[in-house]
């Protein structure tokens, strides 16, 4: 974390210089600064030097005109996560910033955010593994105490939606789950109702329903709201976030190696919406948020769902489950379904939906599709880009929805492979009337090797997008405040 610490010095100290001036490095003598030189040229950019029991990391700050300001703050936080892993190296817990020189304030918040996001570890199941956590002051005259706090505050809802996702099923079933957020809820300052199984069959919520039919454990529907006295807009934004704990596949059932195994993670979307809401409550964002979240297991029980059944929806359609690892879009369109009854400006799911995702655009960013006009459009891809969460925009013709009829049903839930990603998208648009985009996070929420800041395993994707976006609107929105 970084604290607010004026004149302290540490055994380790972060050095950032401008890359062509290394008279500004006072501390070195000439044939160490031949020597740095040198690696500088080299390539090297983190340049760990001992020198009179102290560990000076120096970092060349560079900030070329030509480079997109977006993308250069990405490769800082990136250089965040470089500096960490050298005081990691040399069990460095603490850590004393000196700048020598100009520099660029937006470029020190990306490498603080970057060495910040880079100090998590899941260890709550390693009986012996020692806990490692690096603390980073900085003198209030570099930072002041709002930059700092919010980078502290978005760490912080970050490692709460990881924690969630690195959960295995043991422990995070859906019930488990909706305990978690009551206490996540609280902490930040904004309300929950938890939905059990009588009212979601009351309620005649088809989707959840039938993915869940093959778990012994039930279901639950989630509705958190933050809605501060003074809030900008006059209808809600909703975000909904799938909700698998755990995903089998159902009777469909996936293969364990690089599938089964990893579908602890088949919740990221639900958890994003969670740290995302805790940092905007807890940020005391002017800005009025309702969460949608349909938590449920995909289990092959006796009672599972078939291949080849047709179930009724929350909003009365007919599908056909062509496949039951095609699993999410029914619990999603569920919960789409309900969101028109809270008539919203905007509606935004987050996903780990498809594997086509994954295959067209890898990890490095999540697939967009959906009904919002362009002025939104522009602004999620703003937040996205400024924060390094990337997307990419499919696009959603009409003539996509044809690969979803059926011959005995309204819908079936499974296309043909073509297009596998935008056809899981044109499903849940048929369960919408409202401003809509759909994310497909299947790449960018869960990795199964270390990728830079965002670590090894959950990565958090969606937080600070999110938390960014809504900030934005509340910056630009001309609406005067409603009570």
């Amino acid at each position: 974390m970084l604290q607010i610490s004026s004149k302290t010095q540490k055994r380790a100290v972060l050095v950032i210089f401008p890359k062509n001036n290394l008279n500004a490095l006072p501390f070195f003598d000439l044939e160490e600064k031949r020597s740095i030189q040198q690696m500088l040229n080299d390539g090297s950019k983190i340049i760990p030097v001992n020198k009179l029991h102290k560990l000076y990391i120096l970092f060349a700050m560079d900030v070329p005109k030509d480079i997109d300001k977006y993308e250069l703050q990405e490769k800082f936080r990136i250089q965040g996560h470089s500096i960490y892993k050298v005081c990691k190296e040399y069990k460095e817990t603490e850590l004393s910033l000196e700048i020598m020189g100009e520099y660029d304030k937006s470029m020190l918040e990306s490498l603080l955010l970057g060495i910040n996001l880079s100090d998590y570890e899941f260890l709550k199941y390693r009986t012996k593994a020692k806990e490692y956590h690096l603390t980073v002051h900085v003198d209030p005259i570099l930072l002041d105490k709002s930059s700092v706090e919010e980078i502290n505050l978005l760490t912080e809802s970050v490692h709460i939606t990881k924690d969630l996702v690195n959960e295995p099923v043991s422990y995070l079933t859906a019930v488990q789950y909706s305990k978690d957020m009551a206490k996540i809820a609280k902490s930040a300052g904004f309300s929950l109702t938890v939905w059990d199984h009588k009212k979601i069959v009351q309620e005649k919520m088809g989707g959840l329903l039938a993915v869940n039919s093959g778990s012994s454990a039930p279901a639950t529907f989630n509705i958190l709201e933050y809605k501060p006295a003074k809030h900008k807009n006059k209808k809600p934004l909703v975000l909904v976030g799938k909700g698998v704990v755990y995903d089998t596949g159902g009777l469909s059932l996936k293969p364990t190696k690089s599938s089964m195994d990893m579908m602890k993670s088949d919740m990221a979307g639900s958890a994003a919406v969670v740290g995302a809401m805790y940092a905007i409550a807890k940020a005391k964002l002017p800005y009025h948020i309702v969460g949608l979240i349909p938590a449920v297991e995909n289990r092959p029980g006796y009672e599972a769902v078939c291949p080849g059944d047709v179930i009724t929806m929350y909003d009365g359609t007919t599908v056909e489950v062509m496949n039951t690892d095609a699993e999410g879009r029914l619990i999603l369109a569920d919960a789409l379904h309900y969101a028109k009854r809270l008539k919203p400006e905007l509606v935004l799911d987050f996903a780990t939906l498809t594997g086509s995702a994954v295959r067209a655009i890898g990890r490095e960013a999540s697939v967009i599709m959906g009904t919002a006009d362009k002025e939104y459009k522009k602004k999620l891809r703003k937040a996205a880009m400024s924060t390094g969460e990337r997307t990419v925009e499919f696009p959603f013709w009409d003539e996509y929805g044809d690969y979803l009829r059926s011959d005995v049903a309204d819908l079936k839930n499974l296309g043909p492979m073509d297009a596998g990603s935008i056809t899981a998208g044109k499903f849940l648009e048929h369960f919408i009337d409202y401003p809509w985009m759909h994310f497909d996070i299947a790449g960018t929420a869960f990795v199964p090797a270390q990728y830079n800041y965002r670590g090894k395993w959950a990565t958090g994707y969606g937080v600070r997008l999110l938390f960014k976006f809504v900030q934005n609107q509340c910056k630009d929105n001309p609406e005067k405040s409603k009570s």
